[in-house]
Order: structure tokens, then C-alpha cells, then sequence
């Protein structure tokens, strides 16, 4: 048989060998949820990772994480299982424990308590097991911390003068999924006609053109995920473009009065200090 196999090409060789050992039972093969997990803030998350291999006195397991955006290289560790004892390791390491202790048993599923916004991100659950090779000994399961929106701030930018247009805004500085926002007017005001206001569910923004009078009143905004809703209002108040004009005339007015008086008072102080000049005198024996 040794000879057959000396033989045979390198690639069917290397095939061939691959297959006996998947059937001899020596392959570490590590299987996690294919759908990304969610778990409300200050829940428990139950990561779940299977194995399969021989397990023997080598048999080492290690859960790390990696923050969302940065490569798996940049991952590290949070808990490690080797020489039949468990580390935790890391700003995790009170939160974190195995679902089975010792994992030697084919499950190898981690619990993180008490679940934190920092927590969202891709977790590595990886077997190793040498002498056995490997043929996927990494699962990667992606989380996500729900977070309900916190209050929003809501602000106000334009012209709120008649015919003008002016932009409110909305945003929430927490939120996970990220919150979607929606305008509404209090009262029994009417609402501004479609053709006049436009809104951005997802940056938050409403902006209002033509204003007339009766875009006056109070808006509310309203930033809602499947955690929850937050809200903040603003009054908007429209005014006359002949306010604005009269106002300006009336200062224009109390300015010109100003430089007025301010003259009259140089005027009066002038004439009062000439009045103050010494007289000329003359000497007796010139008179003599």
C-alpha cells in the first residue's frame, strides 16, 4: 500500500490523506450562528460556539474581541481555557464565564453579563487542539448592544421672518439600531402644506419654506428605535417682514437723537468755559 501510495501525484496524495484523517476523527472544526446577535443594554449575551476534535491534553480554547471597523488582527484576548483551568482576562473579564466549564465536551459558548454599548463588535471563539489540524478552528459572531435613543437636542437655524425658510434639527447622541426622527406640531394649529416642509427621518432634519404666520407654534421631534423613543420640542416663532423694518427705523431714530444731544452738551460746555476766561488788566500808571 506505502508503495501505491508513493506513487500517486502530490495533489491526490495530499487529498487522500486529508479525507483518512476527517474520518479518523482529527480535524478541529468550530461552528458558530451565521446571523449577527443583538441583546439589550444590560442584558446577558449567550455567544454560541460548538466544536468538534479528540480532545486531548493540548486542547486549549480563546474568546477575544475586536471593536467594530478595525481588522481581526487588532483583536484581543478575553478569556482563555488551557491546562483544564479557565482565565478571564481584560476590562471584561468579571462579566465574562463559559456556559460549560470545562469545555471539553464539544460547547464552548461564552456568557458576557450585564452587556455594555462598548461591548458591540465581533467576538472570536477559536479551538486549538495539536496535533489535530485544522479545518476551520475560528468562528466569528458579530454583536450588537441595543441602546434606546437618549434625549435629543433640538435646534433652529434661518430666516423666521414671512416668506422665509428656516431649518430645525434634531439628533440623539446614544441609539442602537441608530434612531429614526420624525416632526410633528403641536395643537390644533394646521400643518404646514407638503409642498412646504421636507424631512429627513435619518439626519433628523425639518426645514420649512414660505413661513407665514400660522407656521408659528411648537414642534416636537421624536427619535424612536425598537429599544424605545426620546423627544425634545421647539417653538418657532414667524414674524412681519415690517416688523423687522420698523424696528430698525426706531433704532436708527434713538441713534440720531443720541448724536444730539451729545452735540447740544459739547455746544453748552464750549460756550461755558469761554465765560470762564480770565479779563485783561492794565497797569495804574499806564491810566496815569
Amino acid at each position: 500500500m506505502d508503495a501505491a501510495m508513493a506513487e500517486l501525484p502530490g495533489p491526490f496524495l495530499c487529498g487522500a490523506l486529508l479525507g483518512f484523517l476527517c474520518l479518523s476523527g482529527l480535524a478541529v472544526e468550530v461552528k458558530v450562528p451565521t446571523e449577527p446577535l443583538s441583546t439589550p443594554l444590560g442584558k446577558t449575551a449567550e455567544l454560541t460556539c460548538t466544536y468538534s476534535t479528540s480532545v486531548g491534553d493540548s486542547f486549549a480554547l480563546e474568546w477575544s474581541f475586536v471593536q467594530p471597523g478595525k481588522p481581526i488582527s487588532e483583536s484581543h484576548p478575553i478569556l482563555y481555557f488551557t491546562n483544564d483551568q479557565l482565565y478571564p482576562t481584560g476590562s471584561k473579564s468579571k462579566r465574562v464565564s463559559l456556559l460549560q466549564n470545562p469545555p471539553t465536551a464539544g460547547v464552548a459558548t461564552l456568557k458576557l453579563t450585564d452587556v455594555h454599548p462598548s461591548d458591540t463588535g465581533t467576538y472570536l471563539c477559536q479551538v486549538n487542539n495539536p496535533p489535530d489540524f485544522y479545518t476551520n478552528g475560528l468562528g466569528l459572531i458579530n454583536l450588537t448592544v441595543l441602546v434606546p435613543p437618549s434625549n435629543p437636542l433640538c435646534s433652529q437655524s434661518g430666516r423666521t421672518s414671512v416668506g422665509g425658510s428656516t431649518a430645525l434639527r434634531c439628533s440623539s447622541s446614544e441609539g442602537a439600531p441608530k434612531p429614526v426622527y420624525n416632526w410633528v406640531r403641536l395643537g390644533s394649529f394646521p400643518t404646514p402644506s407638503p409642498g412646504s416642509m421636507v424631512q429627513d427621518e435619518v439626519s433628523g432634519q425639518l426645514i420649512l419654506t414660505n413661513l407665514s404666520l400660522t407656521s408659528s407654534g411648537t414642534y416636537r421631534c421624536v427619535a424612536t428605535n425598537q429599544m424605545g423613543s426620546a423627544s425634545c420640542e421647539l417653538t418657532l416663532s414667524v414674524t412681519e417682514p415690517s416688523q423687522g423694518r420698523v424696528a430698525g427705523a426706531l433704532i436708527g431714530v434713538l441713534l440720531v437723537m443720541l448724536l444730539l444731544s451729545v452735540a447740544a452738551f459739547c455746544l453748552i460746555r464750549f460756550h461755558k468755559e469761554r465765560g470762564k476766561k480770565p479779563k485783561e488788566t492794565y497797569g495804574g500808571s499806564d491810566l496815569r
